[in-house]
């Protein structure tokens, strides 16, 4: 099993960046794919990137794409999110996730949730 916790978000201006953390627990975190999802108010969950347990290979949505960048540490057991050129339509909670197996963008495929950390984008 693993346990994450997200922490970095916060308000910041469009245009600005922000980088996201997720830290795990669990001796095996190194075996584990790993992604950022996102939730705006009213809207569904949503694929923002993922990351290959080796983090030889990463994935990004196209509204991302060019702007974000996921990383990870399995000395530390972190995933992070750098994310620049902030939009407004970027505001959302943002959840990282974590499963076993190939590196995947559907939500449902993932084991393991963070409890999620707000970014707010402003005008």
């Amino acid at each position: 099993q693993v346990q994450l916790v997200e922490s970095g978000g916060g308000l910041v201006q469009a245009g600005g960046s922000l980088r996201l953390s997720c830290a795990a627990s669990g001796r095996t975190f190194s075996s584990y794919a790993m992604g950022w999802f996102r939730q705006a108010p009213g809207k569904e969950r949503e694929f923002v990137a993922s990351v290959t347990w080796s983090g030889g290979s990463s994935y990004y949505a196209d509204t991302v794409k060019g702007r974000f960048t996921i990383s990870r540490d399995n000395v530390k057991k972190t995933v992070y999110l750098q994310m620049n050129s902030l939009k407004p339509e970027d505001t959302a909670v943002y959840y990282c996730a974590a499963k076993l197996g190939p590196v995947r963008r559907v939500a449902s495929e993932y084991n393991y949730w963070g409890q999620g950390t707000q970014v707010t984008v402003s005008s």
